[in-house]
């Protein structure tokens, strides 16, 4: 894995145990600061279970994962949780809270033991609810908010702890297209700041207009990977998807869609 950077989130050799299919290529890349990197594939291809072992929440069936040259295992889970921020597809929250009160489990990595959440936590949980349009709902149960308010909740959790490293499956699942764009935008923005971004993506258009670097998994366990532009080729998505596309161009960025 030469000329790998040293810091970011590093796999090597990483094969991910996905039940019943063989081993398939191992991954050997990493997500560097600054870089916003889309996973994409068919149901099934493992996006899932890739961006599982990549946040250190499952094994890997060979190879290892590093964050800034030390895998993930020698990290201290307080520790971790500090640098890797995680927005799962779907969430689900067994003890009643409020807005406020889930986005404010961002902050609990940093925190003692018995310390409460003080002003400057509760300042980023608020200003993490305005970025995501939700300080109007900050004292609402979460239970009671629609599945697309719960998944920018989850995008503010994570933006008020602030981490080194996003892990995001499927960000904009439930949104409608405003609040689409404003999430990519914010992953974009995160990735400006230095951080490294890495998300599952179904939508083929987004991951065109937002992503400096792709991921292709393959059904089979085959990949391939590298810089956007190369990777958006029709050959490699009508493989990816088993479906033929038509290509156009819109303010300077692919768009695909399915052909008759």
């Amino acid at each position: 894995m030469s000329g790998l950077a040293a810091r970011g989130l590093i796999a090597k050799g990483l094969v991910i145990d996905v039940p019943g299919r063989p081993d398939g290529r191992p991954l050997d890349l990493a997500v560097a600061p600054g870089q916003r990197w889309g996973v994409l594939g068919p149901n099934g291809a493992g996006k899932t279970t890739l961006l599982h072992t990549l946040a250190g929440l499952r094994p890997p069936r060979a190879g290892e994962v590093s964050l800034d040259g030390r895998a993930l295992a020698r990290w201290r889970r307080r520790a971790l949780a500090r640098r890797l921020g995680v927005v799962f597809q779907e969430r689900h929250d067994d003890f009643p809270a409020t807005v406020r009160e889930t986005a404010l489990i961002g902050r609990h990595p940093f925190l003692s033991p018995w310390r409460q959440e003080g002003p400057e936590d509760l300042a980023r949980a608020d200003d993490a609810l305005a970025r995501l349009e939700l300080s109007h709902l900050a004292e609402r149960e979460l239970a009671t908010l629609s599945g697309g308010e719960r998944q920018r909740v989850s995008l503010a959790t994570v933006l008020t702890q602030a981490p080194d490293i996003w892990l995001a499956d499927e960000p904009t699942n439930h949104l409608d297209l405003h609040h689409q764009v404003a999430a990519m935008a914010l992953l974009a923005g995160q990735a400006e700041r230095g951080r490294g971004v890495i998300m599952c993506l179904h939508d083929l258009n987004l991951a065109a207009r937002w992503c400096s670097h792709l991921l292709l998994l393959y059904p089979d366990g085959q990949a391939c990977w590298g810089p956007a532009e190369a990777m958006l080729t029709p050959a490699a998505l009508e493989r990816l998807y088993d479906q033929r596309l038509v290509t156009a161009w819109l303010d300077g960025a692919p768009v695909f869609v399915p052909a008759r």
